[in-house]
């Protein structure tokens, strides 16, 4: 252990913490996912800071909250135990008038705005506190621990992962991501084999989580294609993950609405135009330079008209002739970023009917290695139409917060076939304090984390006779039970 430790040490510093970058700040148990950039101001915990100074520090690094909203490395300093060895065995003689604390809340207030340190204000609290020393050990730890939180304006900055950001989401709006909770997304990825190389079917409604979570377990390495309701996926929490680019190049979607088309043979790819058309574009440079040439003819005309006039105004006729050269300008320039913005637009049209055409050649192949299903939609009509993009032998899992959705798909799916080893499970989850001899569960927990349906897919024998599903199911039963079925067949 000793070895391990020291080698651990000896390790170079973690990633640093970069301008751009996704963080996520912590204090305590709460997270907030921010965006790392210079002189923006972050309200976090009744708090305000900017993060300048934490650019180029190691991510897990602690700082501490100064004067002007700067963050300042924090340096551990031993707390002296002197104060804390003397304690009293029980708390029966203590009295909770309110009277034991020699500081008003105006002491403390001027100690804050003279800059003194929350490690400090704690330290005079503890030293005015005339009830302290007669406290037991653990009710000591349990003050200080309390005027920490409350006075020492200290925050960590991590980098985001799928449990920090999946316990961020469910403590803080647990409705964005259907009540997912962290060990649920686990199982999740557990059992739908989520690896490096794998061609996976997601379809998500929680802010993109899940998707995140998947992204992050294939390393960049395989592809996914998201199927997404709407006008288009929602991928906030994805963003947060602070994924490089490469992460993205193998990232497909697909609208659902498109999926009983493709199914059936008649999803049409007829707007889609074999390359960025150029003809608008030119027809307006055309009439451009139309109007162009017409301007000369106007300016030639007037100058024609106004001969005898022009040795008298010859002055204003110079400051006319400006004007109208920079209206032409002027104009000339907006058309052309009138085309250009047309033409940027009809290349991006161009770009994601492109994607959705390859995005629907990865899809006939029907060659999926697993279909992970967690949205606010029934799951039934959802996996029966994406089991058929899925290859036999792969497994696939649908998350619903309650299990009547997925007890009605259980019973289509054995009806249906096609499918093997089907579970509906539910995950239960208690957190533990663990404390020298204090060590217990915690007094409050999660109600619950949802069910899981998982299931691996077979080859579905279509031609398979009714007459021989119960001479199977005559073999397969015992005799007892074989004995009741052919009297229901008398």
């Amino acid at each position: 252990m000793a070895a391990v430790a020291a080698a651990a040490r000896g390790a170079g510093p973690g990633p640093r913490i970069r301008e751009g970058d996704c963080a996520v700040l912590k204090r305590g148990d709460v997270f907030k996912a921010v965006p790392v950039l210079r002189r923006r101001k972050i309200i976090f915990e009744k708090q305000w800071f900017y993060l300048d100074n934490a650019i180029g520090h190691s991510y897990g690094t602690t700082f501490e909250v100064t004067g002007g909203g700067n963050l300042q490395p924090r340096q551990e300093v031993e707390e002296a135990t002197t104060e804390t060895k003397e304690a009293g065995t029980d708390n029966r003689n203590i009295v909770d008038d309110g009277k034991s604390q020699k500081l008003t809340h105006d002491d403390i207030k001027a100690l804050k705005d003279k800059g003194t340190k929350g490690q400090e204000i704690v330290q005079q609290l503890i030293e005015n506190s005339t009830t302290f020393r007669d406290k037991t050990e653990f009710a000591q730890d349990k003050y200080i621990k309390k005027k920490k939180k409350k006075y020492e304006a200290v925050i960590t900055i991590v980098k985001p992962s799928t449990r920090i950001l999946s316990t961020m989401y469910y403590a803080r709006e647990p409705g964005k991501i259907n009540h997912l909770r962290y060990d649920t997304l686990a199982q999740m990825l557990t059992l739908g084999n989520i690896r490096a190389g794998n061609k996976m079917i997601v379809v998500e409604t929680c802010a993109g989580l899940v998707l995140g979570a998947v992204m992050e377990r294939m390393g960049g390495y395989g592809s996914i294609i998201q199927m997404y309701p709407g006008g288009g996926p929602v991928r906030a929490a994805t963003s947060c993950f602070g994924f490089p680019k490469p992460f993205f190049d193998n990232l497909h979607e697909f609208p659902l609405s498109k999926v009983d088309s493709l199914l059936s043979g008649t999803f049409s790819t007829e707007t889609l135009p074999s390359e960025p058309e150029d003809s608008v574009p030119v027809e307006e440079e055309s009439n451009g330079l139309a109007e162009e040439k017409r301007a000369p003819l106007q300016e030639t005309e007037e100058e024609s008209t106004a001969e005898a006039a022009m040795e008298v105004n010859q002055t204003e006729e110079q400051e006319t002739m400006d004007i109208n050269a920079e209206d032409v300008e002027f104009k000339e320039n907006k058309e052309k970023e009138t085309r250009e913005n047309a033409r940027e637009k009809q290349r991006k049209q161009w770009e994601r009917r492109k994607k959705l055409l390859e995005t629907a050649a990865l899809l006939r192949e029907k060659n999926a290695d697993g279909l992970i299903v967690a949205s606010k939609f029934h799951p039934t009509p959802l996996l029966l139409s994406l089991l058929e993009f899925v290859a036999p032998s792969r497994p696939f899992v649908v998350y619903c917060q309650y299990k009547e959705p997925l007890l009605e798909c259980y019973t289509k799916l054995r009806e249906r076939g096609g499918v093997i080893n089907l579970k509906l499970s539910e995950t239960w989850l208690r957190s533990y304090q663990v404390l020298p001899e204090r060590s217990h569960p915690k007094l409050t927990m999660s109600g619950g984390g949802g069910f899981l349906l998982s299931g691996v897919t077979v080859v579905l024998d279509k031609g398979r006779s009714d007459g021989s599903d119960l001479e199977a199911l005559k073999m397969e039963e015992p005799s007892s039970k074989r004995c009741k079925i052919q009297d229901l067949n008398i």
